[in-house]
């Protein structure tokens, strides 16, 4: 039964604790991916994002590169702590590879000079629609994902690995997989402070 709209944003959660079990094929995962990128807005509709879906060997490649290449970075003595992070996300199922084409970016700074600056900003929302997006509907199907941000680090090798365009930023890896465990207890600040309400009932400054 699928879960209610409201119900998904209230559980989804960064979960570090999940296994290489999925409760939907890969073909029911690569159309949750597809229905994303076709309907997601975008400004000037300018469908900037592009997406990477990593199964099986292909998930456990990344991050056996992402470890190697923190290896050869990070100081020896603080290198168990990283690997055992890394460790959590391979565990998983799938990673999802966020990207954005730089090439559609800069074609509409060229065709909307009044709009020049704005569009690096709004390829960037773009890029967040699409992962909140994919989170849910990843939260809906029964696993469990975070956002993870090796890049620029690994940006090259993931370029070469996966033959992705020149002009493809990446932005952001989702780790996925069934949840072991639950994530521990979110707190939240005061909604107060957070928002303001202007309504019929409230006056605005003359």
């Amino acid at each position: 039964m699928e879960k209610n709209l409201k119900k998904i944003i209230e559980q989804r959660r960064s979960y570090y604790s999940i296994e290489s079990k999925s409760p939907i094929s890969d073909e029911e995962i690569e159309k949750l991916i597809r229905l994303s990128v076709k309907y997601l807005p975008s400004a000037f509709n300018s469908q900037s994002s592009r997406i990477v879906l990593l199964l099986h060997q292909h998930h456990e490649r990344l991050w056996r590169m992402v470890k190697e290449t923190l290896q050869r970075i990070v100081d020896l003595s603080s290198f168990d702590r990283v690997e055992k992070k890394i460790n959590t996300f391979a565990a998983g199922y799938g990673t999802v590879l966020y990207f954005e084409d730089q090439d559609v970016v800069e074609m509409f700074r060229k065709n909307n000079p009044s709009y020049a600056d704005r569009f690096p900003v709004w390829s960037e929302h773009a890029a967040a629609i699409h992962q909140f997006t994919i989170w849910l509907l990843l939260e809906e199907a029964g696993f469990g994902a975070s956002l993870q941000h090796y890049n620029p680090l690994i940006d090259n090798e993931v370029a070469y690995t996966w033959d992705v365009p020149n002009s493809w930023k990446l932005i952001a890896q989702m780790p996925f997989g069934t949840p072991t465990k639950e994530p521990e207890e979110k707190v939240f600040r005061s909604l107060d402070s957070r928002i303001r309400i202007f309504s019929h009932d409230t006056k605005f400054r003359q």
